[in-house]
């Protein structure tokens, strides 16, 4: 029988071994610590902007807060533990994705908040209805074409940093010293944390340097924590809080584009996952993981937030702890979600001077502009390949070094064009298919079809 019982326990597989809480707790919080200061950068990005263009208060922040906390809460529990096809069944952490930022301000600037929760959820239905037949499309969408395409929503969104830096872009205070300084405090803390500190503590450094950098800024009474007093304690987020969504085709063409994007992400953080953990994946397996974004974001929609995505830096976080099972994950989502029920907690994060999110933003955005960068290097980088990238990048920064370019063309072009991610991506995926998938002499065709799988190999091992 003690065989038996062995032979059982060892037929277990380590993604569904569920550790004692006693581990399971810190590990889930670990998780939960690791992804924090990016799972709530989008809501304040985005809130950020709707309220600099009079379409939100400043009381809505809070609410944008704590409800991306508890839809990250339950797509990360949909994700890990699974029902019937959605969820891959493996130790992932879902959260906003930074790649639908540029298209939701430019659509709540012309459109309005409604439209921006529209178009979210029709992206969400879109990528549920392409889920199964996406392998199909993959040949778009290679290393070549996604690396340059997190490259440029790296550096698409440091005008949103140099904004924070100066205090908030249109206050009176922008480009004050005192914000300046305290952005670059909270910038050298970051990276005294990632250059002296122990492991554990590395993979917080951006949230600790936040904590650090918003403890000198109350010393300095510098941050004004009046709002915190006016929410309650306990609150679930309100279903439409905004009004009925509003769909508008060229805000849905937009966010179906980067829905694509979030379907390649979450296959290269899939397909990464899996390697780690040893798992075989099937095409089916892939196609629930991302229906399970799906749902995620049509939930996000309803709950007033955003489009959710696989988070890579817990992907490494499970390589580095060599943790594997999906539990961990599952549990992680149960505090987000708790955490999302707390709208104090919401209203103490809004507290955070924008210049201290400033610093941090610099090596937080950076650092997904230096992850597109390693991609491409793990590409074929010829002289077609180069001038794929040169002009994906270009025509992608335009409407951020000059916003007012697409300005006498029609609302439908700027939805789509004035967001340079939206723009990139689309250039990016016709210019390979022109200059880089064209005809090839024969062993040129050989060699660059198998540099392109192995780099697609090598790059999601070591996301």
């Amino acid at each position: 029988m003690e065989t038996e019982g062995f032979e059982v326990r060892a037929a277990v597989r380590p993604v569904d071994e569920v550790p004692p809480l006693r581990r399971l707790a810190p590990l889930g919080l670990q998780h939960v610590l690791a992804m924090y200061a990016g799972a709530v950068a989008v809501p304040l990005i985005v809130g950020g902007a709707m309220i600099s263009a009079g379409r939100m208060s400043p009381d809505d922040l809070a609410h944008l807060v704590v409800a991306d906390l508890f839809v990250s809460g339950i797509a990360t529990i949909v994700q890990s533990v699974g029902f019937w096809r959605f969820g891959v069944r493996l130790p992932l952490m879902q959260g906003c994705t930074f790649a639908a930022v540029g298209p939701m301000i430019t659509i709540g600037d012309q459109h309005g908040v409604a439209a921006i929760y529209g178009s979210v959820i029709a992206s969400g239905i879109f990528i549920m209805l392409l889920a199964p037949v996406f392998s199909r499309l993959l040949r778009f969408f290679p290393p070549l074409v996604t690396g340059t395409v997190i490259l440029l929503i790296g550096l698409s969104l440091m005008d949103v940093a140099a904004g924070w830096v100066g205090g908030g872009t249109g206050t009176d205070g922008f480009g004050d010293p005192a914000n300046l300084l305290l952005a670059l405090f909270t910038l050298v803390v970051v990276l005294l944390l990632d250059r002296l500190a122990p492991p554990a503590v590395r993979r917080v450094a951006i949230l600790l340097g936040v904590l650090g950098g918003t403890l000198v800024a109350a010393v300095a009474g510098r941050v004004d924590f009046s709002g915190v007093q006016e929410q309650a304690w306990f609150g679930a987020p309100t279903p439409f809080a905004f009004g009925w969504p509003e769909f508008h085709l060229g805000p849905v063409i937009a966010m179906c584009v980067v829905g694509l994007v979030i379907m390649t992400e979450t296959t290269g953080d899939i397909l990464a996952v899996g390697e780690i953990v040893d798992e075989r994946l099937s095409p089916r397996d892939i196609a629930d993981g991302m229906r399970a974004d799906g749902l995620s974001t049509v939930l996000g929609g309803v709950f007033n937030t955003f489009p959710y995505t696989a988070f890579a830096q817990n992907v490494g976080l499970v390589s580095i702890s060599g943790v594997r099972s999906r539990w961990v994950a599952t549990f992680a989502g149960g505090l987000l979600v708790v955490l999302g029920l707390v709208p104090k907690l919401g209203a103490v994060v809004g507290a955070v001077p924008v210049a201290v999110l400033g610093g941090a933003g610099i090596a937080l955005f950076g650092m997904v502009a230096a992850s597109g960068i390693r991609t491409l290097a793990s590409c074929r980088l010829d002289d077609r390949a180069l001038l794929m990238i040169a002009i994906s990048l270009g025509v992608g920064l335009l409407p951020t070094v000059s916003p007012d370019l697409y300005g006498r063309m029609p609302d439908w072009f700027q939805t789509v064009f004035d967001s340079g991610i939206s723009s990139g991506a689309l250039v990016a995926i016709v210019l390979h298919q022109v200059l880089c998938a064209g005809p090839r002499a024969p062993e040129e065709q050989t060699r660059a079809t198998a540099e392109t799988a192995s780099s697609t190999a090598g790059t999601a091992a070591r996301s």
